[in-house]
């Protein structure tokens, strides 16, 4: 696959971006195409709706490796790649894509649990997957076509770090894509516990009214 667009924000570490997309709604990206993609008549049409699908890479989990996939010795953190003993796969363990199939894990452990019990990959949104693809739904603050940048869409509720790489974009569709009475599974299980989050006068002159707002819902 290749990349149409990046996506750039003030999110520039992976720590601190929003869990899932659309739980910091002050937040604002900007999605800007790649040179090839700068066509004007491949938005055609797309004003007429407030939400995107963002088809797009955890490009911070690829996998990463100093040998071949053929090779089977694949290093991750000093390991080797058939060296189940050493855990979970994190941030710091990483592999080439092409060593997934050999080298992925049937169950992660996700944060919403505590990081204590497992679930199936399948049955998650974690990053490290066999493949590492994900999928965003955010709302539309504007499209620019005419920018330095060629057409270029503002949204809200992002959930990537800036400069992530995005394979597509697909309209949301209200009818085929809302399922109010779909069952969460164990996310359902968990009630969000909301804090107060003060901000100290020396550090909210530093930020903007919008940059405080959002980091405010971020926290």
């Amino acid at each position: 696959m290749i990349y149409i667009a990046r996506i750039y924000n003030n999110y520039t570490e992976k720590f601190g971006i929003p869990r899932q997309s659309g739980l910091v709604g002050n937040s604002l990206s900007k999605i800007v195409f790649e040179p090839e993609f700068r066509n004007p008549e491949a938005l055609r049409g797309l004003d007429g709706f407030s939400r995107i699908w963002l088809i797009w890479e955890f490009s911070e989990a690829v996998r990463r490796g100093k040998t071949e996939y053929q090779s089977n010795s694949v290093n991750f953190c000093g390991k080797a790649a058939d060296d189940h003993t050493a855990g979970d796969y994190t941030e710091n363990m990483i592999l080439k894509p092409e060593a997934c199939r050999t080298a992925w894990r049937p169950t992660v452990r996700p944060p919403r649990l505590g990081g204590n019990e497992r679930m199936g990959v399948f049955a998650t949104r974690s990053p490290f997957r066999p493949n590492p693809i994900a999928l965003s739904c955010v709302e539309i603050a504007d499209i620019r076509m005419k920018t330095e940048e060629g057409p270029v869409i503002i949204v809200k509720g992002a959930d990537l770090m800036n400069g992530t790489p995005i394979f597509d974009i697909k309209p949301y569709i209200p009818y085929a894509d809302a399922f109010p009475d779909a069952r969460g599974g164990f996310t359902d299980e968990n009630v969000f516990e909301e804090v107060a989050v003060i901000i100290e006068p020396q550090a909210r002159g530093k930020l903007r009214t919008q940059d405080e707002e959002e980091l405010k819902e971020v926290l």
